[in-house]
């Protein structure tokens, strides 16, 4: 009997201790997710996250996006992604001219391509990463530091195409760089600055994943 209540015991301590380690991780997410939309939103609204052009805005807002994807996967990546959405549309009321006009033309479309995008971007991005771990962990920051502002051109533009493509807006842009088609036009009106989002991310992100993945000791 003495030997069965030890037992009782030894296993009620040890269902406790799995409880404690469940809850401090569980909070621990959440404090690293807290941090990382509150990077997001610092970076949305500072010269930190943005650097303007006439056209399009070129962004690096997806190397935290990325860095939350990496190290609290593809929930955290998609939590991340939405929180760089909100910061985009609520953008587009602060007078950027072409969230504006998209707004001006269509406002759920743009709340829409704002968001929904982004939202992918993320859990795509983490998805990427631990699809990749699984043969070379090394490779799977790097390509999924690259992968995600690559995922926030292609989803964004598509969406841009998808929904505003028709409208005299968009069409005064096709017009100007001489294109045809949505593809030739997407790759015109992104052009450079795709590439130098897709640059920044790639180095840092890769680089800043790493080191947190390694003072958070991630697996």
């Amino acid at each position: 009997e003495r030997q069965g209540r030890h037992s009782c015991a030894v296993l009620s301590a040890k269902e406790g201790e799995k409880m404690r380690n469940k809850t401090t991780q569980n909070t621990r997410y959440m404090v690293e997710l807290a941090l990382m939309a509150a990077i997001i939103f610092l970076m949305a609204f500072t010269p930190l996250g943005y650097f303007r052009t006439p056209g399009l805005s070129i962004t690096f807002l997806t190397v935290p996006v990325a860095v939350g994807a990496i190290i609290l996967g593809p929930k955290g990546g998609a939590i991340c992604g939405l929180t760089f959405g909100i910061t985009s549309l609520i953008q587009c009321f602060m007078g950027g001219s072409f969230g504006s006009m998209l707004l001006s033309i269509n406002p759920v479309g743009t709340a829409i391509t704002c968001v929904v995008p982004r939202v992918l971007e993320g859990f795509l991005c983490g998805m990427v990463f631990q699809g990749i771990r699984k043969v070379s962990k090394n490779s799977a920051y790097l390509a999924a530091s690259l992968a995600c502002p690559l995922l926030n051109t292609v989803l964004f533009m598509s969406a841009v195409v998808l929904i505003f493509y028709q409208t005299e807006y968009i069409q005064g842009f096709v017009e100007a760089l001489g294109v045809t088609n949505p593809l030739m036009f997407v790759v015109a009106f992104v052009g450079l600055q795709g590439l130098i989002e897709a640059g920044v991310c790639f180095l840092i992100a890769s680089a800043v994943s790493r080191t947190l993945a390694v003072a958070l000791k991630v697996a």
